[in-house]
């Protein structure tokens, strides 16, 4: 079809695809049109990666905004979130508003009322939903790509409810849906009442196979010579074999220690196949990422990127992940050794794509488990750049003939697994339950269950019965724990109730955070000693807010006097929070932690008898022991080392204490309980990395957790000392970076922030974390971390 044909869009989208290269629409792109998708008819679409799903996307999106419609395009992942972002900015040329909204769960967002294309996580969405967003009844368009992953138990019910919420509150809703790899494709159209394009069409070949031995075994019963040298193990020989193409290779291992390490050894491998002016490029890079952290992750990763390689997880920081992703782009890097995170959606295609471990460490298997055939497919969709390759592949590595035929059978020559819901688990109910009675969507057990059957879930099942007995469960334990109250079969949220779904909080992390502030403030301010442990456990796992205000006593605590490693537990062991699990002997070093550190925390221990229990328990407290190094201006270099985690897992950690805490100060104001100057102080402090007499300066922006201690050894204590500061003692505190200072000064409110003319003070003088002394006016290269954000 050529764009000349298309119908509904844009005037200017014709000419603005023929600019970029597009004459005619790819064969899946054509049927989608034909199938109404500019016409507003809904759309499920099954296509290959790289065969046009985002023009897809913006047809249906442009052509809705062209009929004075609003648009919404939901993505899984934050990243996604901001790469999306700048390819729909483009349409700014042509008066439309672009905006991405991705965090603070507790906004409405009202700033995008007036976007014509807003771009947004599903856990965003629901946010918006549960906050009353007025401009969400104004949608008329919503995509959402990686539709699969409706089938994730974690957040596969949360897109689920969501899509069902929208469609419930614009009945004329156009409803797109894309995915690489759907197993059950028709299932979903049917669900969303749309029309189907499931295709396997690519613009470029994409060969699978199985290498073993000298020989690269690919689907069509064809062999190539592939020929692994003396000492090379055959990952590196496949990416050799790439390099000698001028071909790039991304890896997939099982783990990050496997990544790291993988990429370590395939620098080796890239190396003598840079050209002068790549290593140079690279080197500059290097340094970029060495800038990013100081950790031994950071190092590891500029080694092997200076050499053309790099590795690529969850454990790294956003900046690490946006430069290798860019370097990969731009053909600089040659070899990436990923985790599967890599393969969910982020723009980074290859030559060949190599899956090395298609097993993975599964704690419900008890071992090693075989990955889906829907996970190692999407992973097998990176191979193959349009416009740059001739051609993709993607290769398994077996280890004997055996598996060779178990590779093609398992994997090569498989469907991926049908797409299921994961709504009917209690912990999915229990969140989404209280939500939908809180925003108006049930007022009645009758209406919760009618609700709940324009679900996939409900398309999905026979077994209505089993829904029901889950959602009488899961009401059961809101009133219980005064979310919900339940009269006659009609459902009415309480104000608590009401608090706890704005905050986007999980029922029974709020009940955990109340229960500990109230068993703190009962016991007068210390934790319960140990004659008071809990032998039993409560029936969900701790005793429920509503048995402790039965019990309360009114004891004489002060609030004030609860310590941050209370704080931070507390919130560390509510399911909102993934704790750092116990390593080897770690069990033994934070029992011995809990000895002589139990006072400090908040509720009940449970008994060392409570096997499952009592774990939870020491686990949340490693994980709340990071967070305290971390407020005690640990430097990152120590965390990762101590933890075993790298510094995206800290930035993760600290962003979720922040927003728990957060919600604890709401939670602890709705039940009258005059907690919130200590939580506040907690929060401030893991927010910035700061010990208690830095909180006032560390929150002026720009400051941060390095920058307030070199102020605060300058002499300057606070905001209002920083606001009326001598200019050269702060030039001289900031290490001569007069731009530094003057935002510094300038968002501290300082009458005249200018550098101009000002030299740093003699006298003053910081010591820097490294022990060496820094001063007045040294302008070398600064490893300054300003913030949290700066990882």
């Amino acid at each position: 079809m050529d764009v000349a044909d298309l119908p509904g869009v844009p005037e200017w989208l014709p000419d603005h695809l023929r600019d970029d290269g597009i004459e005619e629409l790819y064969p899946p792109q054509a049927e989608a049109v034909e199938a109404g998708v500019t016409e507003g008819e809904n759309l499920v679409a099954s296509i290959p990666t790289a065969s046009g799903k985002t023009l897809i996307a913006e047809l249906a999106m442009l052509s809705s905004v062209a009929r004075g419609g609003k648009a919404l395009y939901i993505v899984p992942l934050r990243a996604l979130a901001s790469e999306k972002q700048a390819d729909f900015e483009e349409f700014e040329q042509y008066g439309l508003d672009v905006g991405v909204s991705t965090g603070n769960y507790e906004s409405e967002g009202g700033w995008l009322a007036d976007k014509d294309i807003v771009v947004a996580t599903s856990e965003k969405v629901d946010s918006l939903v549960r906050n009353d967003a007025p401009w969400i009844e104004d949608l008329t368009c919503v995509v959402t790509d990686e539709v699969h992953l409706v089938d994730d138990g974690e957040r596969g019910p949360t897109l689920e409810v969501t899509l069902a919420k929208l469609r419930r509150l614009n009945p004329d809703l156009q409803t797109v849906a894309l995915s690489a790899t759907i197993g059950n494709a028709e299932a979903l159209a049917t669900w969303l009442d749309a029309g189907l394009v499931d295709s396997d069409w690519r613009p470029i070949d994409l060969q699978k196979g199985v290498h073993y031995g000298q020989a690269l075994h690919l689907e069509d019963g064809s062999q190539q010579r592939l020929s692994v040298r003396n000492n090379e193990k055959p990952t590196a020989a496949i990416v050799r074999d790439t390099l000698e193409d001028d071909g790039s290779t991304l890896v997939f291992v099982n783990s990050r220690r496997n990544a790291e390490a993988a990429a370590g050894r395939l620098a080796n491998t890239v190396r003598p196949h840079l050209t002068d002016e790549e290593r140079t490029k690279l080197a500059d890079i290097a340094e970029e990422i060495r800038d990013v952290s100081d950790t031994e992750t950071s190092d590891d990763l500029a080694d092997a990127v200076a050499d053309g390689a790099a590795f690529h997880h969850a454990g790294l920081s956003r900046g690490h992940r946006e430069l290798v992703e860019a370097a990969f782009r731009d053909r600089l890097v040659k070899v990436v050794c990923a985790t599967p995170t890599l393969a969910a959606g982020v723009n980074t295609p290859s030559r060949r794509v190599v899956v090395r471990d298609w097993r993975r460490y599964d704690g419900s298997a008890g071992g090693m488990a075989p990955l889906s055939v829907l996970e190692v497919h999407q992973m097998m969709g990176r191979a193959g750049r349009p416009g740059l390759d001739p051609y993709g592949e993607a290769v398994l590595i077996a280890n004997s003939h055996d598996e060779v035929d178990e590779l093609f059978e398992r994997y090569v020559w498989a469907d991926p697994e049908p797409v299921r819901s994961k709504l009917a688990a209690e912990p999915a109910l229990r969140t989404h339950i209280l939500a939908t009675v809180a925003s108006g969507f049930a007022r009645s057990r009758s209406g919760l269950l009618e609700f709940l059957e324009q679900t996939l879930y409900a398309s999905q099942t026979d077994e209505g019965g089993q829904l029901e007995r889950v959602v009488d469960d899961v009401l059961t334990y809101l009133q219980r724990n005064d979310f919900l109250e339940i009269e006659n079969g009609e459902l009415d949220a309480t104000s608590l109730g009401h608090t706890v779904s704005r905050l986007y909080l999980d029922p029974m992390s709020a009940a955990e955070i109340v229960d500990g502030l109230r068993d703190w403030e009962r016991r007068g301010g210390r934790s319960s000693p140990d004659g008071d442990r809990a032998t039993t456990p409560a029936e969900s796992g701790f005793t429920t807010a509503s048995e402790l205000a039965e019990d309360a006593d009114g004891g004489d605590a002060d609030p004030g006097d609860i310590p941050a490693l209370g704080l931070y537990h507390l919130v560390s062991r509510t399911p909102d929070m993934y704790q750092l699990y116990l390593r080897s002997g770690d069990r033994e070093d934070y029992e011995m932690e809990l000895f002589e550190r139990e006072a400090e925390l908040l509720g009940p221990t449970p008994s060392e008898y409570e096997e499952g229990r009592f774990e939870d328990w020491l686990s949340a407290l490693k994980t709340a022991r990071l967070l305290e190094d971390w407020a005690t201006e640990i430097d990152e270099a120590t965390i990762t080392d101590r933890y075993g985690v790298g510094p995206g897992d800290i930035r993760g950690k600290v962003e979720t204490a922040q927003w728990l805490l957060g919600a604890a100060e709401s939670l602890a104001s709705e039940v009258d309980l005059d907690a919130a100057r200590a939580i506040s102080e907690a929060r401030i402090r893991v927010e910035h990395g700061v010990r208690e007499e830095l909180v006032d300066l560390a929150g002026v922006r720009g400051v941060g957790r390095k920058r307030a201690r070199r102020l605060f050894q300058a002499g300057i204590t606070d905001r209002a000392e920083l606001r009326d500061a001598d200019k050269s003692v702060v030039l001289a505190a900031l290490r001569g970076r007069r731009k530094t200072a003057e935002n510094v000064l300038e968002n501290a409110g300082h009458r005249d922030p200018s550098m101009e003319g000002v030299e740093p003070a003699q006298d003053v003088s910081v010591d820097l974390d490294d022990g060496e002394t820094d001063t007045n006016g040294d302008t070398t290269a600064d490893d300054d971390q300003s913030s949290l954000g700066d990882f």
